[in-house]
This record gives C-alpha cells, sequence and structure tokens, in this order.
C-alpha cells in the first residue's frame, strides 16, 4: 500500500468515529507495543493517555485512514499546546500555538495491526505535515511512543528528550521528537 493507492482513503474524522476510533487505539497499542512496553504500562498509557483528543475532531485535524473501506488507521495535527494525550489525560491545553513561533503537534498516530508498516502511517503523517505548513508552522513536535520513535525517526523527526509519564501508578517512557517541516 502507497500512499497514492486508490484503496487507501484519508477523511476528517467525525464525532460519529470516535467510538471505532478508541477500540482501534487501544487494539493498535495492545498489539504493536508489546515487544516495547510491559503489559500493564500499555493497560495504565490505554487509561490514562492514549485515546482520541475530541477537540483534534472538532478542529477538522484529526485524520481516518481506511483501506478498502475498512478502519486502518487515525492520526492528526493540531495547533492547540496540548502536545499528547486524549480526552481522558488530565494536563491538557486548549490553548492556540503561533506557527511564527512555535511548533505544530502531530497528535495520537494509531494503526491497524493488520495494515502496520503498509503505507498508512505514512500517508497519515504526509496530510498532517502538509497541513500544518500550509497553516504557516515551520515545525512539528510530537510524543512518541518507543515502537514509534523508528517510524518518526524515518520520517525526519530528531529525539529531542525522553521522559517518562506516571500513568496512574505506572511508569511509561516516550520520546519527544521535532522536525522543520
Amino acid at each position: 500500500m502507497t500512499p497514492g493507492a486508490t484503496a487507501l482513503t484519508l477523511r476528517a474524522a467525525t464525532p460519529a468515529d470516535i467510538p471505532a476510533l478508541e477500540a482501534l487505539i487501544a487494539r493498535s497499542a495492545r498489539a504493536l507495543s508489546r515487544d516495547h512496553y510491559e503489559t500493564d504500562q500499555i493497560e495504565a498509557a490505554i487509561a490514562h493517555v492514549f485515546g482520541v483528543d475530541s477537540e483534534l475532531v472538532a478542529d477538522g485535524s484529526y485524520f481516518v485512514a481506511e483501506w478498502h473501506g475498512a478502519l486502518a488507521g487515525c492520526g492528526g495535527w493540531s495547533r492547540r499546546a496540548t502536545l499528547f494525550g486524549g480526552d481522558r489525560f488530565a494536563r491538557r491545553s486548549s490553548a492556540l500555538l503561533d506557527p511564527a513561533t512555535d511548533a505544530a503537534r502531530i497528535r495520537a498516530f494509531f494503526v491497524a495491526e493488520e495494515q502496520a508498516r503498509r503505507g498508512v502511517g505514512r500517508a497519515l503523517l504526509s496530510t498532517c505535515e502538509a497541513a500544518a505548513a500550509a497553516a504557516g508552522f515551520g515545525h512539528a513536535t510530537l510524543m512518541a511512543t518507543l515502537p514509534g520513535e523508528p517510524f518518526y525517526a524515518a520520517h525526519g523527526y530528531r529525539a529531542t528528550m525522553r521522559q517518562t509519564q506516571i500513568c496512574g501508578d505506572i511508569a511509561v517512557p516516550f520520546v519527544a521528537m521535532i522536525k522543520s517541516l
């Protein structure tokens, strides 16, 4: 599958998509993170951090990837200050960023296990980066999971900081990354 493949379509997510996206995110995290995190870390991240940010859906900057009409992945970008975390993540900010001085946020990328390494993430990332650049942003930043770090590095992002997020009472490592657009 390639970004130009006719069977792969991307569209803006709608509120009606949120339940299916939440299920995809949990399935993706469990399947694609198991070689990088312990089971308790994955479950803690699902419970406290991972998930849809409905503000991105409302902003029209969260996308659904479909392969032959089936949900294949999701991801978005934001002009808001929150770097990562879905609706249930407590440390969120709706403050708008200044494209002249701030980096756009690349947010909440998850791909169905059966679609991993088939161009879904690349198509979503390309769409998000193009939209952020069109909005005047010169850089994009994100908080990568450990399995996501190689993907983002392959697309020009560089790690700026490794950090641990406490999810409930479980420590989960993440990697902050940045790229010039």
